[in-house]
């Protein structure tokens, strides 16, 4: 007999919507939103203006691109999360059976696709659409930390039109709007205990939760030619608040409809008969981070190009999550996220006219406070990129770029107890990651 109701707490929502992420930019912010700053592990991103992709890290950098640009690419990425149950236990308090949940890690691509137009020699309009959030991971059903995630899956689009201008010879300013639209999906188990002594058997059910929500931010932007070998970066992402909709429903998986009484024989199973049917609205708000960058980028010499970067996202805009449900008790997550920082350099060897070679190396921070606040669907941890990649240019107007870089991620334990429900998530990850990406670039 398969019923379904709508879940009492919406946890999931909450972790679907505010506690996600792979391993590529730390937490569920994605870094990847071009490919040619792959190579140099993303370093004097906000300073650099090699393409139309400046929109996105630094709309300043468009007065760098003259006439009219197009870039577009993807990147693909594939994270990596294998567990180990250390002590892992339901709401009762039992240990839980179930596998590790195998590689929770699967192949994403972010697109993009980004214009640049010199109106006239001081002013430039642009237009840039990315996926700047987004995630996938998804253990195997009936893992051990089913009842905290088995699938969630995140997607994002933003749409960034901009504008520069050129203030002097040497500054420019650069401002942009954003509208972003986030959908998420998210699966767990949901721990039934057993009822009246034992005689009514407890179980799984199957929880599931569709969320989406949209809303405006806005980005702005400096550069400044220093000297005729320097150029210095600063840019700013605003907070993103999006009020967020969603149904939870849960359905039975293991729980039978009927249970056999000692003494009446077959009887219908109390605990389902006792839940309402149907599902409840839900509602949550979350306030995505805001982001700043400082980049140098300094011509060593006619073959060498050297890129630094310091960037900041504030993370703490998400110390907890809270759901207000119709018919069904509120529910709140506590994560307490830290702001967090990421340092890189990089540097382009130019062996020609056609091929350039990049290298870079980053530090990248995570936003989780520590074990306590690690959920499944977030097992993030600091990593540290190594990036290499190459440029080849058909002709001084049109390139392509390809990029690839690895992570290494610092051992990572877990020892979750925040949800009451969900039970206690103990165990440790080991975790890494892998990106590729291809980019192509012209200029009219």
């Amino acid at each position: 007999m398969k019923m379904q109701y709508t879940l009492k707490t919406l946890s999931a929502l909450i972790l679907g919507l505010g506690a996600a992420g792979v391993a590529h930019g730390a937490g569920f912010q994605l870094l990847e939103q071009n490919a040619s700053g792959i190579g140099s592990a993303y370093a004097g991103s906000a300073a650099i203006a090699e393409d139309a992709s400046t929109v996105y890290y630094n709309p300043a950098g468009m007065t760098m691109l003259p006439g009219m640009n197009v870039s577009a690419g993807a990147v693909a990425i594939k994270p990596s999360f294998k567990f180990s149950n250390g002590g892992t236990t339901n709401a009762a308090g039992a240990p839980v059976n179930g596998s590790d949940g195998g590689d929770a890690g699967s192949w994403a691509a972010v697109p993009n696709a980004y214009f640049t137009w010199e109106v006239n020699p001081r002013i430039w309009l642009g237009l840039g659409v990315g996926a700047p959030f987004g995630l996938m991971t998804d253990y195997e059903e009936g893992w051990a930390g089913r009842y905290h995630s088995e699938k969630f899956s995140i997607e994002s689009i933003n749409i960034n039109p901009s504008i520069a201008f050129k203030a002097t010879d040497t500054l420019s300013l650069g401002f942009g709007v954003n509208y972003m639209h986030l959908e998420a999906d998210y699966r767990k188990a949901q721990f039934v205990p057993d009822q009246m002594g034992g005689l009514v058997p407890g179980g799984d059910l199957n929880a599931k939760v569709k969320a989406k929500g949209d809303a405006w931010g806005w980005n702005l932007g400096l550069l400044w030619q220093a000297t005729p070998d320097t150029r210095f970066g600063l840019s700013y992402r605003s907070k993103v608040k999006i009020d967020a909709e969603g149904t939870t429903t849960v359905s039975n998986r293991n729980i039978p409809g009927t249970f056999n009484h000692p003494v009446f024989g077959p009887l219908p199973n109390p605990i389902l008969g006792a839940v309402p049917l149907g599902g409840h609205d839900a509602e949550t708000t979350v306030e995505l981070p805001d982001t700043a960058i400082l980049s140098v980028v300094h011509q060593l010499n006619e073959r060498w190009t050297l890129l630094g970067d310091v960037s900041w996202t504030g993370w703490s805009s998400i110390p907890e999550l809270k759901i207000e449900n119709t018919g069904a008790p509120n529910s709140t997550l506590d994560l307490r996220f830290k702001d967090a920082w990421r340092v890189a350099l990089g540097a382009h060897y130019r062996y020609s006219d056609a091929w350039t070679f990049k290298g870079g190396v980053a530090w990248d921070q995570s936003p989780v406070r520590d074990d306590a606040y690690r959920p499944s669907s977030l097992p993030d941890n600091d990593r540290y990129w190594v990036s290499l990649g190459a440029q080849y240019r058909f002709n001084k107007n049109t390139k392509v770029d390809v990029g690839y870089a690895h992570l290494f991620v610092k051992s990572t334990s877990v020892n979750n107890a925040s949800s009451k429900e969900a039970g206690v998530l103990k165990g440790d990850y080991k975790s890494s990651a892998d990106i590729i990406g291809v980019q192509f670039s012209h200029q009219f």
